[in-house]
């Protein structure tokens, strides 16, 4: 498949290691290697090519990061606003 918006993925991507983030500043890379390049050529993450599991997100990465996943995926205010009067 190469019919697709790669600037798209990197985003979403990127986003979506705020769900594996652990050590503060590491995550999971399981996603594809030429997705991790870019993610790398952008400088939101260090070098993955490496043994280790997970990658390294920079401080730029990790900033890029919570911003695009709140987002791709928060809930808006006043969607939060009811549903914090329910609890």
């Amino acid at each position: 498949m190469n019919d697709y918006d790669r600037e798209k993925v990197d985003e979403v991507v990127l986003a979506l290691m705020q769900l594996t983030l652990h050590d503060f500043s590491r995550a999971w890379k399981g996603f594809d290697w030429d997705t991790l390049d870019r993610l790398y050529e952008k400088g939101w993450i260090e070098n993955p090519r490496g043994k280790a599991k997970s990658v390294q997100l920079t401080e730029a990465g990790l900033a890029k990061s919570a911003r695009v996943f709140r987002h791709h995926f928060g809930v808006p205010d006043e969607t939060q606003d009811e549903l914090s009067y329910r609890h």
